[in-house]
């Protein structure tokens, strides 16, 4: 009875796509969903890893030099950290009692962001640079790391941003006014046989 209450208890305070039942899947769920738990902390620290590694390898990859001396290494590395990140995904969902509610979460539709391009990109090669997408996953180093505190102060920002957004309209206006005239200035004073072809 007591293990039942715990269980319900748990479940309860587990978010809205629901936790699993007892047995292997609570303990990925522990591990791939709770950061307060040392496992849960070195999961998340070394998807971080895998993330900056994969998206400097991205980087380097868009380098021409680079891409000429690497690029077979390049596409493997590309290809371990989709299919990294894909198991990890999988594992995500597998152990969830409702996996469609995190699909549809926000975390769960940048998780998914994070393999597709790779395998769109057997298709269609120019999908191939948003992978670095896969760079908004760093957002959970706000719940690894406990910095969700924060977010009062960048919504307070924002409201601030709000209510003042005629007098930034007003400003912007007059700097585009201004550019506009000097613009014009330089294309008539210097003309296009000085590199002005347009205002």
């Amino acid at each position: 009875m007591a293990d039942a209450q715990t269980f319900e208890h748990e479940t309860r305070a587990r978010p809205l796509w629901g936790g699993p039942p007892p047995g292997w899947r609570a303990r990925i769920y522990r591990i791939a969903f709770e950061a307060e738990t040392p496992a849960g902390r070195l999961f998340d620290k070394v998807v971080i890893a895998a993330i900056l590694l994969s998206v400097c390898v991205v980087f380097a990859d868009s380098t021409p030099h680079l891409h000429a001396r690497w690029a077979r290494e390049f596409l493997f590395a590309e290809w371990g950290f989709t299919a990294l990140f894909t198991a990890e995904y999988a594992l995500r969902i597998v152990c969830l009692r409702q996996p469609w509610r995190y699909a549809k979460s926000f975390y769960g539709i940048i998780d998914l962001l994070a393999v597709v391009p790779t395998y769109l990109a057997l298709l269609f090669p120019a999908i191939h640079v948003l992978i670095d997408v896969r760079v908004l996953r760093l957002l959970r180093v706000f719940r690894i790391f406990k910095l969700t505190a924060y977010i009062a102060e960048y919504q307070q920002l924002a409201v601030a941003l709000a209510a003042s957004r005629r007098k930034i309209a007003v400003f912007l206006a007059s700097v585009l006014l201004i550019v506009v005239v000097l613009g014009s200035l330089m294309y008539v004073i210097e003309g296009p046989t000085h590199g002005f072809t347009s205002i």
